[in-house]
């Protein structure tokens, strides 16, 4: 059997300041063939050559209009044979979330999912949310239609299930926990998505996300946010899942399948 090809997914809060805390190292060792990153923050200009251009990589960057904002880059040892970044409407693609990559019959979206929050911390963006999830979703959805062998990976900003953050109860009304965002996923899982982490593992204690408050990470007082969904043609193909808790460098660590090579075929 050939070695499986690695994917992996990572909300870095801010490249410039990751790479300032290893993020070229890690990338050097994680035996990667296609990177997704999220919360870029910078325009393509504002990074230092070798964090724009990893050498041996293809890199493309999409930024949002406004300033130190959200922003995604992948990152890939084989060419993309496209990327699309618009999802058709302006309220979204201003914001640089949505990369949309072919590898052969692979499709690798990578997506920064916006936050509910409002610049109040009112939930007044939850609107906003859950329609990018469907537009998206929609958008995807095509290109399973198509034949094509779709992964969804990035920060989708939205907590599953009780298991999935460490104080269900107390975050009850919290943006990420709330029930109409839950409902969203149930939605994308009932039109065949599937949560690939959980396909491996189906215990408790598994985040992907830490306040920055100190001592939140160390004792693992987590949400997990960070997620790679999988099309029922492209979860044939998957080998693991997996969360890289130990990786440190931002808030998020990175996740990440492992998938049989003939994915791309």
């Amino acid at each position: 059997m050939p070695d499986p090809v690695r994917i992996l997914s990572w909300n870095v809060n801010g490249l410039r300041a990751c790479a300032n805390k290893g993020y070229l190292r890690w990338l050097g060792r994680s035996k990667a063939e296609i990177v997704g990153l999220q919360e870029v923050r910078a325009r393509e200009e504002q990074l230092p050559l070798k964090v724009r251009a990893p050498k041996g990589f293809h890199a493309h960057h999409v930024h949002a209009e406004r300033k130190g904002y959200s922003g995604v880059s992948l990152v890939s040892l084989r060419k993309p044979d496209a990327v699309e970044t618009s999802l058709g409407d302006p309220r979204f693609d201003d914001e640089g979330r949505v990369q949309i990559a072919r590898f052969g019959r692979l499709v690798v979206a990578n997506v920064y999912f916006p936050n509910g929050n409002g610049k109040e911390r009112d939930n007044s963006r939850v609107p906003y949310k859950l329609d990018f999830y469907r537009t998206l979703e929609s958008r995807l959805k095509r290109l399973r239609k198509g034949g094509l062998r779709v992964l969804v990976m990035g920060d989708f900003n939205t907590a599953h299930t009780a298991i999935d953050l460490a104080r269900p109860k107390s975050n009850k009304d919290t943006s990420g926990f709330l029930p109409e965002e839950r409902a969203e996923l149930d939605r994308w899982v009932d039109a065949g998505w599937i949560d690939t982490f959980r396909r491996f593992e189906t215990g408790e204690g598994h985040y992907s996300w830490w306040s920055q408050r100190f001592g939140v990470r160390k004792k693992n007082i987590g949400w997990r946010i960070d997620y790679v969904f999988a099309s029922p043609a492209a979860m044939k193909f998957v080998r693991n899942a997996f969360i890289q808790r130990n990786v440190m460098g931002s808030d998020h660590c990175p996740i990440g399948v492992d998938v049989d090579p003939a994915i791309f075929e």
